[in-house]
């Protein structure tokens, strides 16, 4: 698929475009396949090399763990298990040199045979078995911690080599999560006359009456929710804290016919997966009342229609000081000062929202001109009325659909290519066997999944992307004679690729497309915007839409910039760029150290949030037990 350049992307085609300062990480290569052997084949094979991994780290064996890997391709990828950071390393030397420095050494590593999905055997190491080899689930035990990982083999005559390794800190020995056999009891007995009921200790915690949250949390979409459900299993007062009135509202007051593009699957949250009876798509406000039950049934902390009004950091004592003012019920406002030692920015992965600064935006006379972030819905029967949607990722193209079935005149803009991907092949192609109804627990598939390093996973991706294209390629095709400019994400590894390197520039169908291809929704493509007219745009190539609404479906900024509104030049200047790769193909500041003492960044769609709300938790958990500085 071609791309069309632009003077919005100058030399760098859409497809290709990262984040500021991202690195397009380079596709993986994988080892040759192996013939399928017996199940116990697998398993001696596996318990042969994990004795030896054990042996080699109890002895500091650095030659013979050396030879226990694939000399150039072999991966470690490491989420704090043996380090306080988010690291791949690859090649036989490095990891070695890896294991060396580790400030939390691995002690012991068992293989897991619980299940017949984590116990060795011969299966696809490349996830579409084109590569076969031997692949098994881990636990191990480090100083401080234990947790779990993924393992697979490959053949490397004359022996069994380990090709991939991951390792995930899963909980911190002594302060284990507050689940399962290590619930609270919920009850005090006895004959003290002052002993609250549970109502009443709730309403006490909820308020910080007679104390202060160690960890402010700043937004309560999924992304704060899920860090702030951690960390109660972790025993950390935290407080969220959210200018909407209530908690949902992030989601309950976009675009009315907003559905998540994701299946549910994917989605759940943390200790409270959605039940069996959820739609396959969940509509927004069902989301939004799922977030509502979620607090209460865990118990979190929020304040809503709260804003954060001042911030300062004390060097010395590594704390903030937070003022918030929190509108009540009867329309007063309470000041509350506060001094939480982390606050963790959980405003969306993305920040201030990217809404251009157009010639002629004054004089426009329609009946709206916003960005998607701001767009309530179409109005119905609309008659004819003229809509021009600005973009054409999920939220453009979803309101552009809004507008057709509400009787508009609706075009949408184009200025690059959108790599679009039907609904039907990410659910039955791209997470069929590891996030559907028969497919793992959703725990097991996450560790699956992140365990993958960035630039194996990349290569997959791009096997992936031919299959949908393959499958998509009727709508594919009559997107382009309709004129739709269309790409295969970063070096054709597709849409996830595109949404982790860059954070945007795909759409998931869900029915748009086929409404491009019938001629329903109109496509401007390929030119910038030169002036906004009080009856429409204007384009570099002078041509002219008219329009009595116009919305701005134009994305986001990176995160750092909401982090420059909330905090400041002088904290927004200590922390990193935040979203997409890193030379190791790991992501950048979010859910890890940001620069800044005591600040996190959090954010990401649900699936994100789940998995890596458990890895900044525990880096909270570790400093504030004393365990890491």
């Amino acid at each position: 698929m071609g791309d069309v350049p632009t003077p919005s992307s100058g030399t760098v085609p859409s497809r290709s475009r990262v984040e500021p300062g991202s690195v397009n990480i380079p596709l993986g290569e994988y080892p040759a396949t192996t013939a399928t052997q017996s199940p116990d084949y697998a398993k001696n094979i596996s318990e042969e090399v994990i004795f030896t991994l054990n042996a080699a780290l109890s002895q500091k064996d650095y030659v013979t763990l050396a030879s226990l890997f694939l000399s150039d391709k072999s991966y470690w990828r490491d989420h704090l298990a043996l380090t306080w950071d988010l690291r791949t390393v690859k090649g036989a030397g490095s990891i070695v040199e890896y294991v060396k420095a580790t400030s939390t050494p691995i002690t012991r590593v068992e293989i897991d045979s619980s299940s017949a999905y984590r116990a060795p055997g011969f299966k696809p190491i490349d996830a579409w078995g084109d590569v076969t080899g031997i692949q098994f689930f881990i636990t191990f035990e480090t100083e401080v911690g234990r947790g779990r990982g993924v393992v697979s083999l490959a053949w490397q005559d004359p022996e069994w080599q380990i090709f991939t390794i991951s390792t995930v800190l899963t909980e911190l020995k002594g302060f284990e999560e507050a689940t399962g056999k290590k619930r609270t009891r919920g009850v005090q007995h006895g004959g003290n006359p002052e002993r609250k009921n549970w109502r009443e200790t709730r309403e006490a915690d909820a308020e910080f009456e007679g104390s202060e949250p160690r960890v402010l949390i700043i937004g309560s979409g999924q992304g704060g929710l899920t860090v702030a459900a951690r960390l109660k299993m972790l025993n950390i007062p935290s407080l969220m804290i959210d200018l909407n009135e209530r908690v949902g509202d992030n989601w309950r007051k976009r675009y009315h016919q907003l559905v998540l593009h994701d299946p549910v699957w994917y989605d759940h949250m943390p200790y409270i997966p959605f039940p069996p009876h959820w739609p396959v798509f969940t509509p927004k406000d069902k989301l939004a009342e799922f977030f509502e039950a979620y607090v209460k049934l865990l118990e979190l902390n929020v304040w809503t229609s709260t804003a954060l009004t001042s911030t300062s950091w004390d060097e010395e004592k590594q704390i903030w000081t937070v003022t918030v003012e929190r509108k009540n019920a009867d329309g007063t406002t309470t000041t509350r000062t506060l001094h939480p030692r982390h606050i963790v920015q959980a405003t969306g992965h993305s920040g201030k929202k990217n809404f251009p600064s157009i010639p002629g935006m004054d004089a426009f006379a329609g009946s709206r001109l916003c960005h998607s972030s701001e767009f309530p819905g179409a109005s119905p029967n609309a008659n004819g009325k003229k809509a021009v949607v600005v973009g054409c990722c999920n939220s453009g193209h979803d309101i552009a659909q809004d507008f057709f079935e509400k009787g508009y005149d609706v075009t949408i803009v184009q200025r690059s290519t959108t790599c679009v991907v039907s609904s039907s092949s990410i659910t039955e192609i791209g997470l069929k066997g590891l996030y559907d109804e028969d497919g793992p627990p959703v725990e097991d598939a996450d560790l699956y999944l992140w365990g993958i390093p960035a630039a194996l996973f990349k290569a997959q991706q791009v096997k992936l992307t031919k299959v949908q294209n393959e499958a998509d390629k009727k709508t594919l095709d009559g997107l382009r004679k309709a004129g739709f400019g269309l790409d295969s994400g970063p070096d054709d590894a597709g849409l996830l690729v595109k949404y982790f390197q860059r954070g945007g520039g795909y759409y998931i169908d869900v029915g748009a497309s086929q409404l491009i291809v019938d001629g329903k929704i109109k496509v401007k493509q390929g030119q910038e915007i030169a002036q906004v007219l009080p009856n429409g745009l204007k384009f570099a190539d002078g041509s002219v839409l008219e329009a009595e609404e116009i919305i701005f479906a134009t994305g986001y900024q990176n995160m750092r910039s909401q982090a420059r509104i909330i905090f400041g030049d002088e904290v927004a200047d200590r922390v990193g760029d935040v979203w997409g790769f890193n030379d190791e193909g790991e992501f950048r500041t979010m859910w890890q150290k940001s620069g800044h003492p005591g600040l996190w960044f959090m954010g990401g769609n649900l699936a994100i949030s789940r998995y890596y709300s458990r890895i900044l938790a525990l880096q909270i958990k570790a400093r504030e037990e004393g365990i890491v500085a």
